[in-house]
């Protein structure tokens, strides 16, 4: 078998004789547009900053799960799963270097916390948890670094992800909000 990487896409698609476009199914996801499109949602500035400085009446709204004393969990407002979130320093750092000790042990932490709720309330099989640092290292905020956590399930990676490069969302970020709301 070649490598798959070294074939051209289209290559790869005459491979699939049954996966033609006439075969695609579109799926409806107006919420990712504004992560494709480059929308910053009205937000001037890092968002891990001014989402914060909403104060906690809008932390609905923005999607803060759990405020802590150096640090917040908040949803990804484009997430891989459902129930991605992410730990966030309110310290604006981009290198894990850079936290003080007390900001890392709490993001940490948190990020443990994280991992048993999403465990005990969603029932996902396996989570993913890691963080980008720098622009190379794959991080959409490259300049306020974030851990994140990603509830995984056996049946998560299939036809859809592999073939078509797309994920299904099957709950809604406020209905999932609602359901962990209060569990840290």
């Amino acid at each position: 078998m070649t490598d798959p990487r070294s074939e051209p896409s289209g290559a790869n698609r005459q491979a699939q004789a049954d996966v033609a476009p006439a075969a695609v199914q579109h799926l409806w996801a107006p919420w990712r547009y504004g992560y494709i499109a480059g929308d910053d949602n009205g937000i001037d500035g890092c968002p891990f900053c001014v989402l914060p400085q909403r104060g906690e009446e809008h932390d609905r709204e923005s999607l803060i799960l759990h405020r802590a004393e150096h640090a917040f969990v908040i949803f990804n407002a484009y997430p891989y799963n459902p129930g991605h979130l992410m730990v966030v320093p309110f310290a604006h750092v981009g290198q894990l270097a850079d936290l003080d000790p007390e900001t890392s042990a709490e993001v940490w932490e948190l990020g443990r916390r994280c991992v048993a709720m999403l465990r005990e309330r969603t029932f996902c099989e396996g989570i993913n948890l890691g963080m980008n640092l720098g622009k190379a290292g794959g991080a959409g905020i490259s300049d306020h670094l974030h851990l994140h956590v990603v509830p995984r399930w056996s049946a998560d990676t299939n036809f859809i992800s592999t073939v078509g490069a797309t994920r299904v969302l099957p709950v809604a970020l406020e209905e999932l909000y609602e359901h962990l709301s209060g569990a840290l």
